[in-house]
């Protein structure tokens, strides 16, 4: 078993290797996202916050997942493109991967296990059983574009709900304690 979460390794989206020691001494937000979501549109908000924080030492690491209703159906090439073209993004993406179930990337299943809790968890959760979705055990990732955040020693110091925007008052103030420090 990897000793931490920078020991664990991570395809890039060109299909090289990598692990999240590429970005060791970062703050990592790092999120799981797909491109026919209703919370597509996060997109913008993450690419804003990596660029406004990018130099103050914060990274965004995006993970396409299509887990949850096949709203990630495409290749890693096609989501590239996807991410360039519609959404204009430049922070790094990695090669498509489970976030739940059986075949969870051991990136996730270390994830939740440190930070079993999402800030902001309920009116989403309780929205998607409205709508009939079963949304599986209360630690696991609940719904694409659910936030997790890493200081610059590679500890996930919080977890962030899907429905929390990258502007969410109580996101940019744990980033931007996470950079203070």
């Amino acid at each position: 078993m990897a000793t931490s979460l920078y020991d664990i390794p991570v395809k890039k989206i060109d299909g090289t290797d990598g692990s999240l020691a590429d970005y060791r001494n970062k703050v990592l937000l790092v999120v799981n996202v797909a491109s026919k979501c209703g919370l597509t549109p996060q997109y913008t908000g993450l690419e804003n916050l990596y660029q406004g924080k990018q130099a103050a030492g914060l990274e965004v690491l995006g993970f396409p997942a299509n887990d949850f209703m096949a709203q990630e159906p495409g290749t890693d090439a096609e989501i590239r493109d996807f991410c360039s073209t519609s959404y204009d993004i430049h922070f790094p993406l990695f090669s498509k991967i489970s976030v739940v179930g059986a075949d969870q990337h051991p990136l996730y299943a270390r994830l939740t296990a440190e930070q079993p809790q999402a800030i902001g968890d309920g009116p989403f959760r309780e929205r998607l059983k409205g709508h009939g979705i079963e949304t599986g055990q209360p630690n696991d990732v609940l719904w694409n574009f659910e936030k997790f955040l890493l200081d610059r020693k590679g500890k996930v110091v919080a977890r962030f709900a899907p429905d929390v925007a990258a502007d969410d008052p109580r996101l940019v103030a744990a980033i931007d304690a996470e950079l203070a420090r």
